[in-house]
Protein backbone atom coordinates (compact mmCIF):
# COMPACT_ATOMS: atom_id res chain seq x y z
CA UNK A 1 0.00 0.00 0.00
CA UNK A 2 1.39 3.39 -1.02
CA UNK A 3 1.98 5.88 1.76
CA UNK A 4 0.94 9.53 1.35
CA UNK A 5 2.57 12.14 3.57
CA UNK A 6 0.61 15.38 4.01
CA UNK A 7 2.62 18.25 5.52
CA UNK A 8 0.81 21.15 7.16
CA UNK A 9 -1.88 18.67 8.21
CA UNK A 10 -3.65 21.08 10.57
CA UNK A 11 -4.04 23.83 7.94
CA UNK A 12 -7.07 24.36 5.73
CA UNK A 13 -5.92 22.17 2.84
CA UNK A 14 -4.43 19.50 5.12
CA UNK A 15 -7.70 19.34 7.05
CA UNK A 16 -9.73 18.93 3.85
CA UNK A 17 -7.35 16.19 2.67
CA UNK A 18 -7.92 14.43 5.99
CA UNK A 19 -11.68 14.46 5.31
CA UNK A 20 -11.10 13.23 1.75
CA UNK A 21 -8.74 10.47 2.93
CA UNK A 22 -11.70 8.61 4.45
CA UNK A 23 -12.82 7.74 0.93
CA UNK A 24 -9.29 6.96 -0.31
CA UNK A 25 -8.48 3.87 1.76
CA UNK A 26 -6.26 2.45 -1.00
CA UNK A 27 -3.51 4.62 0.53
CA UNK A 28 -1.87 4.74 3.94
CA UNK A 29 -2.11 8.35 5.08
CA UNK A 30 0.33 10.19 7.34
CA UNK A 31 -0.92 13.63 8.42
CA UNK A 32 2.10 15.44 9.81
CA UNK A 33 1.93 18.61 11.86
CA UNK A 34 4.91 20.90 12.45
CA UNK A 35 6.37 18.63 15.14
CA UNK A 36 6.42 15.57 12.88
CA UNK A 37 7.66 17.40 9.78
CA UNK A 38 9.43 20.55 10.93
CA UNK A 39 9.62 22.93 7.99
CA UNK A 40 11.20 25.53 10.28
CA UNK A 41 13.98 23.18 11.46
CA UNK A 42 16.10 22.29 8.46
CA UNK A 43 18.55 20.25 10.57
CA UNK A 44 15.95 17.58 11.39
CA UNK A 45 13.72 17.72 8.29
CA UNK A 46 15.69 15.19 6.21
CA UNK A 47 15.70 12.64 9.05
CA UNK A 48 11.98 13.13 9.61
CA UNK A 49 11.24 12.41 5.95
CA UNK A 50 13.45 9.33 6.00
CA UNK A 51 11.70 8.03 9.13
CA UNK A 52 8.26 8.36 7.49
CA UNK A 53 9.49 6.98 4.14
CA UNK A 54 6.48 8.06 2.02
CA UNK A 55 5.73 7.18 -1.61
CA UNK A 56 3.90 10.45 -2.24
CA UNK A 57 4.32 13.85 -0.55
CA UNK A 58 1.60 16.50 -0.62
CA UNK A 59 3.41 19.58 0.66
CA UNK A 60 0.63 21.77 2.05
CA UNK A 61 2.72 23.28 4.85
CA UNK A 62 3.74 26.90 4.41
CA UNK A 63 4.35 30.21 6.13
CA UNK A 64 1.20 32.11 5.10
CA UNK A 65 1.10 35.18 7.38
CA UNK A 66 1.43 37.60 4.47
CA UNK A 67 1.77 40.83 6.49
CA UNK A 68 3.93 39.32 9.23
CA UNK A 69 6.33 38.01 6.58
CA UNK A 70 7.40 41.59 5.89
CA UNK A 71 9.28 41.54 9.20
CA UNK A 72 9.84 37.76 9.51
CA UNK A 73 11.48 37.27 6.12
CA UNK A 74 14.06 34.77 7.37
CA UNK A 75 11.38 32.49 8.80
CA UNK A 76 9.18 32.83 5.69
CA UNK A 77 12.18 31.99 3.49
CA UNK A 78 13.15 29.01 5.63
CA UNK A 79 9.67 27.43 5.49
CA UNK A 80 8.58 28.45 1.98
CA UNK A 81 11.94 28.09 0.20
CA UNK A 82 14.74 26.24 2.00
CA UNK A 83 12.52 23.49 3.45
CA UNK A 84 10.93 23.00 0.02
CA UNK A 85 14.39 22.46 -1.49
CA UNK A 86 15.09 19.70 1.06
CA UNK A 87 11.71 18.03 0.44
CA UNK A 88 12.14 18.22 -3.34
CA UNK A 89 15.66 16.75 -3.16
CA UNK A 90 14.45 13.96 -0.87
CA UNK A 91 11.61 13.19 -3.31
CA UNK A 92 14.04 13.12 -6.26
CA UNK A 93 16.56 10.87 -4.48
CA UNK A 94 13.90 8.41 -3.33
CA UNK A 95 11.62 8.34 -6.41
CA UNK A 96 8.81 9.94 -4.37
CA UNK A 97 6.01 11.79 -6.16
CA UNK A 98 5.74 15.38 -4.91
CA UNK A 99 2.89 17.89 -5.19
CA UNK A 100 3.91 21.27 -3.80
CA UNK A 101 1.34 24.04 -3.21
CA UNK A 102 2.19 27.58 -4.28
CA UNK A 103 0.31 30.85 -4.67
CA UNK A 104 -0.98 33.58 -6.98
CA UNK A 105 1.22 35.97 -4.96
CA UNK A 106 4.18 35.05 -7.17
CA UNK A 107 2.67 37.59 -9.63
CA UNK A 108 2.83 41.39 -9.45
CA UNK A 109 -0.85 41.96 -10.25
CA UNK A 110 -0.37 44.12 -13.36
CA UNK A 111 -1.98 41.67 -15.80
CA UNK A 112 -5.51 42.21 -17.09
CA UNK A 113 -6.01 38.68 -18.43
CA UNK A 114 -6.12 35.37 -16.56
CA UNK A 115 -2.58 34.25 -15.75
CA UNK A 116 -1.25 31.08 -17.31
CA UNK A 117 1.51 28.94 -15.79
CA UNK A 118 3.99 30.62 -18.18
CA UNK A 119 3.15 34.18 -17.12
CA UNK A 120 6.10 36.21 -15.82
CA UNK A 121 6.49 36.06 -12.05
CA UNK A 122 7.41 39.18 -10.12
CA UNK A 123 6.37 39.06 -6.45
CA UNK A 124 5.62 42.38 -4.73
CA UNK A 125 5.84 41.17 -1.13
CA UNK A 126 8.11 39.01 1.02
CA UNK A 127 5.62 36.14 1.21
CA UNK A 128 5.30 36.00 -2.58
CA UNK A 129 9.08 36.17 -3.02
CA UNK A 130 9.59 33.29 -0.56
CA UNK A 131 6.99 31.18 -2.38
CA UNK A 132 8.55 31.92 -5.79
CA UNK A 133 12.00 30.98 -4.42
CA UNK A 134 10.41 27.73 -3.22
CA UNK A 135 9.00 27.02 -6.69
CA UNK A 136 12.39 27.54 -8.32
CA UNK A 137 14.19 25.42 -5.71
CA UNK A 138 11.59 22.66 -6.09
CA UNK A 139 11.90 22.47 -9.88
CA UNK A 140 15.68 22.73 -9.81
CA UNK A 141 16.06 19.87 -7.31
CA UNK A 142 13.25 17.80 -8.75
CA UNK A 143 12.02 18.39 -12.32
CA UNK A 144 9.51 15.55 -11.80
CA UNK A 145 7.60 17.53 -9.15
CA UNK A 146 4.17 19.06 -9.64
CA UNK A 147 3.51 22.58 -8.35
CA UNK A 148 -0.07 23.83 -7.99
CA UNK A 149 -0.57 27.58 -7.71
CA UNK A 150 -3.78 28.54 -5.97
CA UNK A 151 -5.45 31.69 -4.64
CA UNK A 152 -7.74 33.05 -1.91
CA UNK A 153 -8.05 29.71 -0.10
CA UNK A 154 -10.92 29.20 2.34
CA UNK A 155 -12.61 26.25 4.03
CA UNK A 156 -14.67 25.30 7.08
CA UNK A 157 -11.36 24.89 8.96
CA UNK A 158 -8.92 27.45 10.36
CA UNK A 159 -9.01 31.21 9.86
CA UNK A 160 -9.95 32.60 6.47
CA UNK A 161 -11.85 35.38 4.71
CA UNK A 162 -15.16 33.51 4.57
CA UNK A 163 -15.23 32.80 8.31
CA UNK A 164 -14.16 36.37 9.12
CA UNK A 165 -16.92 37.76 6.89
CA UNK A 166 -19.53 35.47 8.46
CA UNK A 167 -18.59 36.77 11.90
CA UNK A 168 -18.49 40.45 10.88
CA UNK A 169 -21.75 40.22 8.91
CA UNK A 170 -23.45 39.00 12.07
CA UNK A 171 -21.77 41.43 14.48
CA UNK A 172 -21.90 44.73 12.56
CA UNK A 173 -24.39 46.93 10.76
CA UNK A 174 -21.94 47.76 7.99
CA UNK A 175 -18.48 46.63 6.82
CA UNK A 176 -16.03 47.80 4.17
CA UNK A 177 -14.18 45.42 1.84
CA UNK A 178 -11.58 46.20 -0.85
CA UNK A 179 -13.03 46.23 -4.36
CA UNK A 180 -9.91 46.70 -6.50
CA UNK A 181 -8.14 43.35 -6.00
CA UNK A 182 -9.38 40.85 -8.58
CA UNK A 183 -9.02 37.07 -8.59
CA UNK A 184 -10.95 33.96 -7.70
CA UNK A 185 -11.41 32.12 -4.40
CA UNK A 186 -10.47 28.47 -3.87
CA UNK A 187 -12.51 26.13 -1.71
CA UNK A 188 -9.83 23.94 -0.10
CA UNK A 189 -12.04 20.83 -0.45
CA UNK A 190 -12.08 21.33 -4.24
CA UNK A 191 -8.30 21.74 -4.33
CA UNK A 192 -7.89 18.57 -2.23
CA UNK A 193 -10.06 16.71 -4.75
CA UNK A 194 -7.99 18.07 -7.64
CA UNK A 195 -4.80 16.84 -5.93
CA UNK A 196 -6.25 13.35 -5.54
CA UNK A 197 -7.32 13.36 -9.21
CA UNK A 198 -3.65 13.93 -10.05
CA UNK A 199 -2.34 11.35 -7.56
CA UNK A 200 -4.65 8.65 -8.93
CA UNK A 201 -4.22 9.55 -12.63
CA UNK A 202 -2.71 6.84 -14.87
CA UNK A 203 0.15 9.14 -15.90
CA UNK A 204 2.24 11.57 -13.82
CA UNK A 205 2.87 14.72 -15.86
CA UNK A 206 5.14 17.11 -13.94
CA UNK A 207 5.22 20.89 -14.08
CA UNK A 208 3.31 23.91 -12.79
CA UNK A 209 -0.50 23.95 -12.75
CA UNK A 210 -3.06 26.57 -11.67
CA UNK A 211 -6.14 25.81 -9.60
CA UNK A 212 -8.85 28.06 -8.18
CA UNK A 213 -12.61 28.06 -8.55
CA UNK A 214 -14.23 29.61 -11.63
CA UNK A 215 -15.21 33.26 -11.54
CA UNK A 216 -13.55 36.68 -11.74
CA UNK A 217 -14.42 38.75 -8.69
CA UNK A 218 -13.13 41.25 -6.14
CA UNK A 219 -12.99 40.62 -2.39
CA UNK A 220 -15.96 43.01 -2.16
CA UNK A 221 -18.00 40.86 -4.56
CA UNK A 222 -16.93 37.77 -2.61
CA UNK A 223 -18.23 39.38 0.60
CA UNK A 224 -21.53 40.26 -1.13
CA UNK A 225 -21.93 36.62 -2.20
CA UNK A 226 -21.27 35.42 1.38
CA UNK A 227 -23.91 37.91 2.56
CA UNK A 228 -26.39 36.73 -0.08
CA UNK A 229 -25.97 32.97 0.53
CA UNK A 230 -25.85 33.42 4.30
CA UNK A 231 -28.92 35.68 4.36
CA UNK A 232 -27.20 38.45 6.34
CA UNK A 233 -28.56 42.01 6.51
CA UNK A 234 -25.28 43.88 7.20
CA UNK A 235 -24.44 46.60 4.66
CA UNK A 236 -21.28 45.84 2.61
CA UNK A 237 -19.37 48.78 1.11
CA UNK A 238 -16.60 48.59 -1.47
CA UNK A 239 -13.42 50.57 -0.79
CA UNK A 240 -10.07 50.95 -2.63
CA UNK A 241 -6.98 49.19 -1.27
CA UNK A 242 -5.52 52.64 -0.53
CA UNK A 243 -8.20 53.07 2.15
CA UNK A 244 -7.10 49.86 3.87
CA UNK A 245 -3.28 49.95 3.99
CA UNK A 246 -1.47 46.72 4.96
CA UNK A 247 2.25 46.05 5.62
CA UNK A 248 2.41 43.79 2.53
CA UNK A 249 1.24 44.91 -0.90
CA UNK A 250 -1.29 42.62 -2.60
CA UNK A 251 -1.49 41.93 -6.35
CA UNK A 252 -4.33 43.97 -7.87
CA UNK A 253 -5.10 41.22 -10.39
CA UNK A 254 -4.23 37.56 -9.89
CA UNK A 255 -6.91 35.57 -11.68
CA UNK A 256 -5.50 32.14 -12.60
CA UNK A 257 -6.10 30.42 -15.93
CA UNK A 258 -7.11 26.80 -15.16
CA UNK A 259 -7.18 25.41 -18.70
CA UNK A 260 -3.96 23.37 -18.32
CA UNK A 261 -5.04 21.34 -15.27
CA UNK A 262 -8.42 20.71 -16.94
CA UNK A 263 -6.80 19.61 -20.20
CA UNK A 264 -3.95 17.49 -18.80
CA UNK A 265 -5.68 15.84 -15.83
CA UNK A 266 -9.38 16.30 -16.60
CA UNK A 267 -9.79 18.12 -13.28
CA UNK A 268 -13.24 19.62 -12.78
CA UNK A 269 -13.31 23.22 -11.56
CA UNK A 270 -16.59 24.25 -9.87
CA UNK A 271 -17.94 27.79 -10.06
CA UNK A 272 -17.07 29.77 -6.93
CA UNK A 273 -20.67 30.43 -5.81
CA UNK A 274 -21.48 26.73 -6.01
CA UNK A 275 -18.46 25.80 -3.85
CA UNK A 276 -19.10 28.63 -1.39
CA UNK A 277 -22.65 27.38 -0.85
CA UNK A 278 -21.30 23.86 -0.16
CA UNK A 279 -18.76 25.23 2.34
CA UNK A 280 -21.30 27.38 4.18
CA UNK A 281 -23.51 24.31 4.69
CA UNK A 282 -20.62 22.11 5.86
CA UNK A 283 -19.98 21.43 9.52
CA UNK A 284 -16.51 20.90 10.98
Amino acid sequence: MKKILVTGATGQLGSELKVLSRTCSQFEWIFADRTQVSLDNLEVLQNQLEAIHPNIILNCGAYTAVDKAETEHDLADKINHLAVAIIAQYAKDNAVKLIHISTDYVFDGTSSVALTEEAITQPINVYGASKRAGELACLEANPDAIIIRTSWVYSRFGNNFVKTMQRLLQERESISVVNDQIGSPTYAADLAQAMMTIVTAPEWIPGIYNYSNEGEISWYEFALTIKEIGGYTCEVNGIPSSAYPTPAKRPAFSLLDKSKIKRVYGVSVPEYKESLAVCLKSKV
